[in-house]
């Protein structure tokens, strides 16, 4: 795959598809600092690996490319936001392999973060942030005409679930179709009701990508006056 910055890929291929039609980036949890590189296996990694066997279910029949996100380094390292220009190089490499294909965004904490960040690429139709990291003043004006779904248990002490109703609630103001759901009684690690947690993830993948009908806990919290035609 060409590159043009120096750097090895950011995106990693785990089901390339001959022709997509469409593709899914998963993007793993980090540090908030950190600028040592990431081991070949991580526990981040690990936990969104079975997000991506649930993903790869509901979309088998639609051509899907399955996608992770490599990154350089660890950490999200403030004003450097290592994450997020991972998240940027990793959608230019797919449109270089796959061309304008729809493209849906699944990331786990700082990766959530990222991918929101990135979601204003031409390519990306919906990004969905489990346990998400959104620090207050986070922008929200690429995300119009995107749709973005955040779950977050409402026992997670690392990032805070208040965060995410604030966050769908300035993204839906500016334009975006955008809802939280909450995950009751799980945390940040999301081992608690997992299944519930891969099972709404990959529908709603499914969904956004016109594969299937939206779980109807996530349509009913989508505002309808924001709905994308």
């Amino acid at each position: 795959m060409p590159f043009h910055d120096g750097h090895r890929p950011a995106l990693v291929l785990s089901r390339p598809a001959e022709k997509p039609r469409a593709a899914v980036l998963l993007l793993h949890g980090g540090q908030e600092h950190g600028t040592d590189a990431p081991p070949l296996w991580n526990l981040p990694g690990a936990r969104l690996r079975l997000f991506e066997g649930a993903v790869r279910r509901s979309t088998s029949h639609g051509a899907v490319l399955m996608g992770r996100v490599r990154y350089r380094v660890r950490g999200w390292n403030g004003e450097h936001e290592d994450a997020a220009r991972d998240a940027r190089r990793a959608l230019r490499e797919l449109e270089l392999l796959a061309g304008d294909v729809p493209t849906v965004l699944v990331g786990h904490s700082m990766g959530a973060r990222a991918a929101l960040r990135a979601a204003g690429n031409p390519l990306v139709r919906g990004v969905i942030g489990l346990a998400p990291w959104c620090p207050a003043g986070e922008p929200v004006a690429h995300l119009r005409g995107r749709r973005v779904v955040l779950l977050h248990g409402d026992k997670d002490r690392t990032t805070d679930p208040r965060d995410s109703r604030d966050f769908a609630s300035r993204a839906a103001a500016a334009g975006a179709e955008a809802a939280t759901v909450v995950m009751h009684g799980s945390d940040h690690a999301m081992l608690r009701s997992a299944p519930a947690w891969h099972a709404l993830t990959a529908r709603t993948v499914a969904g956004f990508l016109g594969l299937a009908e939206l779980p109807a806990v996530i349509a009913d919290r989508l505002p309808p006056a924001n709905r994308a035609s």
